[in-house]
C-alpha cells in the first residue's frame, strides 16, 4: 500500500506538470503567433535594411568584371543583384544591388562622396513626413517605379541617402542570375 501511493502520487504530479507544460508551450505559440502577426503588419516608418550599395569608380565595367571574375559576383548591367530570404516571410525573397557607378556621376549629387547607401523602408510616405518634421534635407520627391518608391535625403555628414520601398516580386520575376 505504501508503494501504491508513492506510485499514485507520481502519477498525479506527472500528469500535473504535462499539463502545465502543455499549458505552457499553448501559451506560448498564441504568443508566437501574435508576435509574428504583429511583425507582419508592422507598418511604422522605418528602415528595414540595406538595399543597395554604391560607389565611384574610375572604370565601372572593368571594376564590375573583376569582382564577377575573383569574388564570385553575379555581374548584370546594372551591378550585382544580391538574393536574401525575408526574416519575417522566409518564403519571400528580397534583393540588395552592388554596383559600381561613374566617377563622375552626378546621382550622388549634391553629396561629393564616393559612395551612397541605399536602405530598404516600409511606409516611405510616413517616413518622409517623420523626417520632414525632424528637419531632415530631403533633396527630391518620392519616385514610382514598377519595382519600387524612391527618394533620396542628406544626412549630417553630408552623405546623400536612397531609401527604397520594394516591391522585390518584380525582380523575382524577371528572374536572371543573383548573388546568393
Amino acid at each position: 500500500m505504501k508503494y501504491f501511493c508513492k506510485i499514485l502520487f507520481l502519477i498525479i504530479f506527472t500528469a500535473g506538470c504535462t499539463t502545465t507544460t502543455d499549458k505552457n508551450n499553448t501559451h506560448n505559440k498564441t504568443d508566437n503567433t501574435r508576435q509574428k502577426e504583429t511583425i507582419m503588419n508592422d507598418t511604422t516608418p522605418k528602415v528595414t535594411g540595406i538595399g543597395g550599395i554604391f560607389f565611384r569608380s574610375k572604370n565601372p565595367k572593368e571594376t564590375m568584371a573583376w569582382y564577377g571574375e575573383n569574388l564570385g559576383l553575379a555581374i548584370t548591367k546594372y551591378g550585382s543583384p544580391f538574393e536574401f530570404r525575408n526574416a519575417n516571410r522566409p518564403e519571400e525573397i528580397n534583393y540588395l544591388n552592388w554596383s559600381a557607378f561613374d566617377e563622375n556621376t552626378d546621382y550622388f549629387d549634391p553629396s561629393d562622396k564616393e559612395f551612397m547607401i541605399n536602405y530598404r523602408v516600409q511606409n516611405i510616405e510616413g517616413l518622409v513626413k517623420k523626417l520632414r518634421e525632424n528637419g531632415v534635407t530631403i533633396v527630391d520627391s518620392i519616385e514610382t517605379y514598377e519595382y519600387g518608391k524612391f527618394i533620396h535625403i542628406m544626412d549630417p555628414d553630408g552623405n546623400k541617402i536612397e531609401l527604397w520601398e520594394p516591391i522585390d516580386s518584380v525582380f523575382t520575376q524577371m528572374g536572371g542570375e543573383t548573388t546568393k
